[in-house]
């Protein structure tokens, strides 16, 4: 029989009552399937990727997930969150449907497809629940893999809560004990992702279990195409702890065995929970009844020899025989179990079709109505009674279907009287209904970057000078003395105090697990950082260079910056991630894609400080707030001469908000970070030469100049010139359409705005290579002195 009978000594009607129930759950999950399949190949939904021929493991895995415990999964767990009792058939189907109501569908509003799943960790007002008291699923991602990296923060933050003193870690951890679960498929484990998170995990000895669902293929590629020697447990082997080396442990089990499948999740759990090691199971010999997704049959790839296997070794299949042969139910038991779980899938569909289709049934009549009432005085009587009644032959619309109708119909009126109901009602529909799509991009909480007000930096009288690294320092150790819960981690961060010598000392004051030292793996980097957030901690992740930040890129896109946003603001990360860039020396040492990072990174503020005061104060604010960050301090100015304030973590740099560094009056003058400081010396040059620039430093891309401070001093100067180290089109297009579109500053120029950027090319190395790549001060200066040739050539005579 199964441990669990005997470590609970259970009645044997106990027992078979839990055992029957979790065969009810696998079939109730096995009927959402493939009804969820008939659903899209009808038409009511668009896309169906299910967890069918995953049940049975998935049970044996929720029977160990405590609360407090976290997943990191991917989009076949449904069995596991019905199991845990955060999944109804209802909400299946909401899902499933795209829902946009989180009432209904509670893993993400209908922002994802179904299949991804997630827990509520905040109250309304966007504080964090009791996250000890309840199962916790961080929200999936579609990427392969990419949950990979989450999962190591998520488990890290056990062993910080575990090992660290003066952590207030109520709502958060109960002494560590908490495990973070992970699942993936087999083709998955090819990723790059999958086996840097586990040596991350490996080397810091983190609770994890997670678990490999092998049903040999990865869509249609069969494993021989995917995995060496086609068994990820094989090639994995060498992770194996033993007596000399700490690693992993490593189990293997089938994923129709039920009764061994509990065993194994149980010892997995023990080890995890108890010990701190991470724990691979690799449940091999599963299927995939019906394939991959919706989008084909796997008949077309699987040969009749492995489908017969596959329907033979049906993990549900499996469970009924094992319950038939211990005589734990009969054959009619089961066959009960079974009509009333498709009874109960059935009348769970219709109900979640149901509460999605009326209120567009009603807001159809709505409109309809109003079209039927404008024909009536209109010259185009005929045309909009015809809108209106092919809109009102739709049974089941959808919002689109109103919306056209309703916007094609209002050019047909433009020009008539009664124009102003319909304007009316489209535009309240509108802003009724955007927000279903569009809303907690960031947080919408109380504790928003905005909510955090300016504080100046404080200097006495006779303030000493100090090199700019030594101001970071200070500031960092105020920071970790006021606020227990943070911590930073990179490369060279540790013993060294970071290549810049920002952290020098902090790993000796305050230890190696808040001051840390890591591998070079920037995108568990990154994943350790988003998972130990979304656990309450307050770390700071830091990436070496800013070139090295697009091996993150894909997970602070796809992950950090749209978690807010798909789930519905029901999880958040305030991450910070630390690094330095713009000018040093040579391709990879002085890069500065700002284009690229502010285009894949909405949802994640950007902030680009011009010296270290900025940058110290940008983590102060950041500290009081509950949104992530990207905060890029300039590599070349740690060694730059800065005045040491009085108020050392308590100065606070606003974000989203531009400073004027030199009032003027012939041309704005528009920069950020490094090249800024090329741009003050030039605007001084240019003075001399009798033009009078206006300089401001963004200071912030993402969000930018949100008191549109830009536009203000285009009223004064009428003109304007962005200058930006990033290639051309790149951060500085971003720019100009804030400042001539979001701002309306395109009214106020005399003159064609303009850009002074990079070359296209990486920078070359040496000062040379610098000043033949990127924006120099005679570059600036000679740009400024031709736009203004071209306003007053008597004045300023043409140089060339």
């Amino acid at each position: 029989m199964i441990q669990a009978e005997t470590k609970a000594a259970l009645t044997f009607e106990d027992f078979k009552t839990e055992v029957l129930n979790d065969y009810k759950i696998a079939v109730t999950s096995r009927e959402c399937s493939l009804l969820g399949r008939r659903e899209v190949l009808t038409g009511k939904a668009k896309f169906g990727i299910f967890g069918d021929g995953k049940e049975v493991p998935q049970l044996a895995m929720a029977k160990f997930f405590k609360n407090g415990d976290f997943r990191s999964g991917y989009y076949r767990d449904q069995t596991f969150m019905m199991a845990i009792g955060q999944l109804t058939i209802q909400q299946f189907f909401a899902g499933l449907y795209g829902h946009p109501d989180v009432n209904h569908d509670p893993m993400s509003a209908g922002r994802q497809m179904g299949g991804h799943f997630q827990s509520h960790n905040l109250n309304e007002d966007g504080s964090w629940k009791d996250l000890t008291i309840q199962k916790n699923s961080s929200t999936d991602i579609s990427p392969t893999a990419s949950q990979m990296p989450r999962l190591l923060g998520l488990a890290q933050a056990s062993k910080i809560y575990r090992n660290v003193e003066g952590i207030d870690s109520t709502n958060f951890s109960v002494e560590g004990n908490e495990i973070a679960w992970g699942t993936i498929g087999n083709a998955s484990t090819s990723e790059g992702l999958f086996f840097e998170s586990m040596n991350a995990a490996g080397v810091l000895q983190v609770p994890i279990v997670l678990s490999v669902w092998d049903d040999e293929y990865g869509i249609s590629v069969h494993a021989k195409y995917q995995t060496t020697k086609e068994s990820i447990s094989e090639i994995l082997s060498g992770f194996q702890r033993n007596e000399e080396f700490k690693g992993f442990e490593i189990l293997n089990v089938k994923g129709w065995d039920y009764a061994e499948l509990i065993a194994t999740y149980e010892k997995a759990a023990q080890i995890a929970r108890e010990e701190h090691v991470p724990v691979l199971i690799h449940v091999d010999e599963l299927t995939q009844p019906q394939g991959h997704s919706t989008s084909g049959s796997h008949e077309r790839y699987k040969n009749e020899e492995r489908l017969s296997w596959e329907r033979e070794f049906d993990c549900n299949k499996k469970m009924k025989s094992w319950l038939l042969e211990h005589n734990i139910a009969t054959e009619e038991e089961l066959d009960r179990i079974v009509e009333k779980a498709k009874i109960e899938v059935l009348e769970g569909k219709k109900a979640a079709w149901e509460a999605f289709i009326t209120p567009f049934k009603e807001e159809k009549e709505d409109i309809v109505a109003l079209l039927e009432k404008l024909a009536t005085s209109s010259i185009n009587k005929v045309f909009i009674q015809k809108y209106a009644s092919d809109l009102n032959s739709i049974k089941e619309p959808i919002r689109k279907d109103i919306l056209t109708t309703a916007r094609k119909v209002l050019r047909m009126i433009v020009k008539e009287n009664n124009k102003k109901e319909l304007s009316e009602w489209i535009t309240n529909y509108i802003k009724k209904t955007q927000p279903k799509f569009s809303s907690h991009l960031f947080s919408e909480s109380n504790n928003t970057a905005f909510s955090v007000k300016e504080v100046l930096p404080i200097y006495d009288e006779n303030a000493e000078e100090a090199d700019a690294r030594v101001i970071l320092r200070d500031n960092f150790d105020v920071i970790f003395t006021k606020y227990p819960n943070a911590l930073i981690f990179g490369e060279d961060a540790g013993n060294i105090g970071d290549v810049n010598q920002g952290l020098e000392g902090m790993q000796k004051k305050y230890g190696i697990l808040r001051v840390a030292d890591v591998g070079i793996r920037e995108a568990s980097i990154i994943g350790q950082g988003i998972g130990m957030a979304m656990r309450g901690l307050r770390p700071i992740a830091e990436i070496q260079y800013l070139d090295y930040l697009l091996y993150a890129v894909q997970i602070m896109s796809d992950d950090l910056a749209t978690l807010q946003y798909r789930s519905h603001g029901k999880q958040k990360a305030p991450l910070i991630i630390r690094t330095r860039g713009h000018r040093l020396e040579g391709i990879w040492h002085s890069g500065s894609p700002m284009g690229m990072i502010i285009n894949a990174m909405r949802g994640i503020h950007v902030l680009v400080p011009r010296n270290m005061t900025k940058a110290a104060g940008f983590y102060n604010t950041l500290l009081e707030a509950d949104e992530p960050a990207l905060v890029v301090e300039c590599l070349n100015g740690y060694r730059f001469k800065e005045k040491m304030p009085t108020n050392l973590g308590e100065f606070k740099t606003p974000i989203g908000v531009v400073e004027t560094i030199k009032e003027g009056t012939s041309i704005t003058l528009v920069s950020y970070g490094s090249t800024l400081r090329l741009v003050e010396l030039a605007s001084r040059e240019l003075l001399d030469s009798g033009i009078d620039c206006e300089v401001i430093d963004v200071q912030s891309l993402l969000p930018f100049d949100i008191n549109h401070d830009i536009v203000k001093s285009l009223m004064k100067t009428n003109r304007l010139l962005v200058i930006d180290e990033d290639v051309p089109g790149g951060a500085s297009a971003y720019i100009l359409q804030q400042i001539l579109e979001v701002q309306n500053g395109y009214d106020y120029l005399d003159s064609k705005p303009q850009t002074l950027t990079a070359k296209p090319h990486r920078p070359a190395y040496g000062t040379d290579g610098d000043y033949f790549s990127k924006p120099s001060i005679e570059d600036i200066y000679e740009k400024v002195y031709a736009m203004m040739n071209e306003v007053n050539p008597t004045q300023f005579p043409s140089l060339y």
